[in-house]
């Protein structure tokens, strides 16, 4: 396929503005939270004295450490097992094909319509019932189930894309079906499932709003709830909240970074090659 110079020079133009439209509020954040606590920031200007102090208040003001170690440990209880259980149905309804594997996948999907907000209420009955609420796990076995409609659908994708041909000829040599999925399927998912990892990681950092119902500590929900710490005597404070928010972020964006180019080649990938 040829590409015109000018469809390259308006791809170019459009990853600039979309570049700059991502990382000018990210900035403007920057500038507004070395301000004094005191004043209201006006307009992206850098302060002529610059108050990195600010985040060790808004770092300690919102309880972020503690915060992070509730938030790490409701992410080490949803994403490892969802990507288990996420990789192991898509395999079986992408490459196995059990029988009825179409009306399956079909159920996962209608899993995604349903909104998010609607089952809140039955949710705090669940926990209630199971005796988790008030605990990380009140948060940990909902996002499993909410996360496992998209993860499954992402697997399944993946493996419904890896060539027959290399079953087939792992099963000519006489490996059994974990051999096959363990040696060849797996190491070929990596990359699906290294996005699919930052996905729900992302997810479960910035989980909100569950965390809020379900748990009555504030100090045992994620990090994303250290804004309300600020209520009171630093609500009106922009430039402490602009320092918490950053605080805040910093892990998500780390972890994209070190992970970006699995991300993005999982994204590319149509196809497996022999």
């Amino acid at each position: 396929m040829i590409v015109s110079r000018t469809e390259v020079v308006i791809g170019r133009i459009l990853l600039i503005v979309v570049l700059i439209a991502t990382v000018l509020p990210l900035i403007s954040m920057i500038s507004a939270a070395l301000q004094p606590a005191d004043v209201n920031p006006t307009g992206l200007v850098w302060p002529s004295d610059p108050q990195w102090g600010n985040f060790v208040t808004a770092f300690e003001t919102g309880h972020v450490w503690t915060l992070m170690v509730s938030s790490s440990l409701i992410v080490l209880g949803v994403v490892p097992a969802s990507l288990i259980i996420a990789t192991l149905a898509g395999y079986a309804l992408g490459a196995m094909k059990v029988k009825g594997s179409r009306w399956i996948l079909i159920f996962f999907v209608l899993g995604l319509t349903i909104p998010f907000e609607a089952l809140i209420i039955p949710l705090y009955y669940q926990a209630q019932g199971l005796g988790t609420l008030n605990t990380q796990l009140a948060v940990v076995f909902p996002l499993l189930g909410l996360y496992m409609p998209f993860s499954v659908f992402w697997m399944r994708a993946h493996f419904v894309n890896v060539p027959t041909e290399l079953s087939e000829a792992a099963r000519v040599d006489g490996a059994s079906v974990w051999q096959e999925f363990r040696s060849i399927q797996l190491p070929l998912a990596m990359p699906a499932l290294s996005a699919l990892a930052i996905l729900l990681f992302l997810w479960t950092w910035n989980q909100f709003l569950l965390p809020v119902v379900l748990i009555a500590d504030p100090l045992q929900r994620t990090v994303a709830g250290a804004l309300t710490f600020f209520q009171g005597q630093y609500s009106l404070s922009i430039p402490l909240l602009n320092a918490g928010a950053l605080i805040i972020i910093t892990p998500a964006i780390i972890v994209f970074l070190i992970f970006q180019r699995q991300f993005i080649r999982a994204l590319l990938q149509g196809a497996v090659k022999g």
